[in-house]
């Protein structure tokens, strides 16, 4: 997780006394980029925990503290076995008598996600399940999920659960978090901004710094639209098939644009200052020879922008895989860091959601541009009379979608997005020429 410096705990998977194997998962912690599940790396009893849920962590600071089984002697071990099995549960075991090697159970910087729904061991306060989503529901309501019972797989609290719970009466052991009244009636509740919130925060304070040239167009997508229409129908026919969007089109385009246009694929290096040195490097472009185009998705837990990696050599049905892929993983807060790294350039389909036309931001620091797309909609125009000898001016029923795009106006000139951008409307209004480019 380069560049991370610190997550929050979400859940934790033990409690002290608990005993735990090597792999088992020990917490789940949500960075800027992806929730991650830590897994231990010894066999051991778990002595001590070093934060609760919802406390923010720095990166390579202790999480936890495991006494290491494999130091303990034969007798010990029984002992521990045998207090478990009266106690009813094996995450209560008794301390061994003889003192082991403490080892702190670190935030790994290259810890990757699992997949795997865990198995609570006990009913403790350290045990509750709930998905990032759910937890950020509670956290909104100030709602604390001990006091929930959850309907779910493995007692998994679910969003119905916090939602029944929260329009129930509120006993008086549990009040709410009391707002802050003003001279004018106004109330003022404070809420902590999320991980992602928070860095969402930073990066468009610092977009600030970045003088953006703004650029916008329409596309007319009627003969994309017909082409769509077709595969559909096709795809319909068959097992397991996925109706296309507009989306992996123009993503196709977008990368055989860039291809050309390479200059907008590339990356800022601004001047800095070495330790050896008061002298600064002079800022230059570097240029990349992968395009790996992210997308702006609206999550449960704020704004993330995963991308397709090697966009340009996937085809659009490869390309639409991709976007189903990083859309599930999205929703579910199990994107990895690999998916959210190493994007050169962005596309924000706001269309999507609504609004016709957008003017997007860059908010990365290794990107120079970004491309907003509109919503679809039907207009009135007139007929070009291509092929029917007419000479045109019948009106005529027409989709089109506004595109605006944001370039680093440091590094590139307008004439260079206004190119780039004629380029995307080329393939997007004659897509069958996509066809010949396609791997």
């Amino acid at each position: 997780m380069l560049g991370i410096k610190e997550v929050q705990i979400i859940q934790w998977f033990v409690e002290p006394e608990a005993r735990v194997e090597q792999f088992d998962k020990l917490c789940e912690v949500q960075s800027d980029k992806a929730a991650i599940e830590i897994t231990s790396r010894y066999d051991g009893v778990i002595k001590k925990l070093h934060y609760a849920a919802n406390d923010t962590v720095q990166v390579g600071k202790p999480l936890c503290d495991i006494d290491v089984l494999s130091q303990v002697e034969a007798e010990d071990e029984a002992a521990v076995e045998t207090s478990a099995e009266q106690a009813g549960s094996p995450s209560s075991p008794q301390q061994p008598q003889k003192a082991a090697e403490q080892y702190q159970s670190e935030v790994q910087e290259n810890g990757k996600p699992q997949q795997d729904t865990p198995t609570p061991r006990s009913n403790g306060k350290h045990k509750t399940l709930a998905t990032p989503a759910v937890r950020g529901l509670l956290k909104d309501l100030k709602i604390n999920i001990t006091q929930i019972t959850g309907t779910g797989k493995d007692g998994r609290v679910l969003k119905e659960d916090v939602q029944k719970h929260a329009s129930s009466p509120r006993t008086p052991s549990n009040p709410p978090s009391t707002p802050t009244p003003t001279n004018n009636g106004q109330t003022e509740t404070p809420i902590t901004l999320t991980p992602i919130q928070a860095q969402m925060f930073k990066k468009m304070t610092r977009s600030l710094s970045i003088p953006h040239f703004l650029y916008a167009d329409e596309l007319d997508i009627t003969a994309l639209s017909r082409l769509r229409t077709t595969l559909n129908n096709h795809s319909n026919k068959q097992k397991d098939h996925h109706k296309l969007s507009y989306l992996p089109f123009i993503i196709k385009a977008l990368a055989l644009a860039l291809d050309r246009y390479p200059i907008l694929n590339a990356r800022v290096e601004t001047p800095t200052t070495t330790s050896t040195s008061t002298s600064t490097s002079p800022p230059r472009l570097i240029l990349r020879s992968q395009i790996n185009i992210g997308i702006a998705m609206d999550t449960p837990l704020g704004l993330i922008v995963p991308n397709i990696k090697s966009t340009s050599t996937l085809s659009i049905l490869s390309i639409a895989a991709e976007i189903r892929r990083l859309s599930a993983l999205a929703r579910a807060g199990k994107l990895t860091p690999h998916d959210l790294t190493g994007g050169t350039f962005t596309v924000s389909n706001i269309g999507s959601i609504g609004g016709t036309y957008v003017a997007p931001i860059i908010a990365s620091g290794t990107e120079v541009g970004i491309l907003g797309l509109g919503r679809a909609r039907t207009v009135a125009g007139f007929d070009d009379g291509d092929g029917d000898g007419d000479g045109g001016g019948r009106w005529v029923r027409r989709e089109v979608m506004h595109m605006g795009w944001s370039a680093d106006h440091r590094v590139v000139d307008g004439a260079t997005v206004a190119r780039c951008a004629e380029e995307v409307r080329g393939w997007v209004e004659r897509p069958e020429g996509m066809v010949v480019c396609l791997r």
